[in-house]
């Protein structure tokens, strides 16, 4: 079994950290998909490809792999950049302002 290990990505939609922290551990899928004639389903015989292990920490993650067999891939996050202002949104509407806020 390969499985790979990563810190998983805020999504567009998300403005902050959250669910971004832990360490996930995800299967690579053995078999590959197939389509029902019938109904157009996408399905598949392989029921590790359905399981998503989270961790603490990374080295958790590796013990698990580890201890049970698995030949597992770290993946490192890129870390953003602390591109964030002192100030935000707020800004606009501050009475301290020097300059008037226009479109």
């Amino acid at each position: 079994m390969q499985a790979r290990i990563y810190q998983p990505a805020r999504t567009a939609m998300q403005s902050g950290t959250a669910r971004t922290r832990h360490w996930v551990l995800e299967f690579a899928p053995a078999s590959p998909r197939s389509v029902d004639p019938l109904m157009g389903w996408t399905s598949s015989s392989d029921t590790q490809a359905q399981v998503r292990l989270r961790f603490d920490s990374k080295e958790a993650a590796l013990d698990y792999a580890q201890e049970h067999g698995i030949d597992a891939i770290v993946l490192e996050p890129k870390k953003r950049k602390p591109n964030i202002r002192p100030r935000g949104y707020g800004e606009n509407f501050a009475t301290e302002r020097r300059t008037v806020w226009t479109h």
